[in-house]
């Protein structure tokens, strides 16, 4: 049986920088995606690229869209944590930890989405944390307000039903059984302590890129994608 991926949705249209809008159809962020699955009209489905951001222990032998010639590319956040750190015990931890250890994922994300020659789908398994954050990079980069960003966000709540019944059936769900329960909802407080380490640096969310090895070059060219 056909169906549409969970929590997909197309970031078009936000509000950016300069009184431009991020373009529609460049950037679409969903949970894991099956074989099977159809897409939402104005939605190019498949996308020309896929990016998945999970790590060896949850991804199938052959990602589920590869058949259909789109060109994947796995960028596993996750398994860039150090080995044998402090296991976390909430999202805000999480999602600080990425930002602290997995840098060099978000700088090929950045460099794969700016030069994508069409519309490109992040995804991890729920498309909420990784996807969330990974997103949220890409559209304060662009200068999406943060109130727009959060609320791109928070909506991954309203497909927490359909986003269940696809981890069921998917590759990872027994892993998934051992997180704690706090780890399955959206968090305000998560993402708003990802984007004050951004807004924090003393040059933003570009300066912060930079830092982490990013270049202007690949900012230029983001916008040049993703905005019209």
């Amino acid at each position: 049986m056909t169906e549409t991926t969970p929590n997909l949705r197309d970031v078009g249209g936000l509000p950016a920088a300069d009184g431009r809008t991020v373009a529609p159809d460049r950037v679409l962020r969903s949970a894991v995606p099956s074989a099977k699955d159809v897409g939402l009209q104005g939605i190019t489905w498949p996308p020309r690229l896929v990016i998945d951001l999970r790590s060896a222990g949850e991804s199938e032998p052959v990602h589920p869209l590869a058949r259909t010639g789109v060109r994947v590319v796995n960028l596993p956040l996750l398994s860039a944590l150090r080995p044998g750190a402090q296991p976390v015990e909430s999202l805000h931890g999480l999602y600080l930890l990425m930002l602290d250890q997995a840098s060099m994922y978000f700088i090929e994300l950045v460099r794969e989405v700016s030069l994508a020659p069409g519309a490109t789908l992040i995804h991890c398994a729920a498309g909420k944390d990784r996807t969330g954050v990974s997103v949220a990079l890409l559209l304060r980069l662009v200068g999406v307000p943060r109130d727009a960003v959060v609320d791109d966000y928070l909506a991954t709540a309203d497909a927490e039903q359909a986003i269940v019944r696809r981890l069921a059936k998917s590759a990872g769900h027994r892993h998934r059984s051992t997180l704690p329960a706090s780890f399955f909802g959206v968090s305000p407080e998560a993402i708003h302590a990802v984007l004050d380490v951004w807004d924090d640096h003393p040059e933003g969310v570009e300066g912060w890129f930079l830092e982490i090895g990013g270049t202007r070059d690949q900012l230029d060219q983001l916008r040049r994608t993703l905005l019209t």
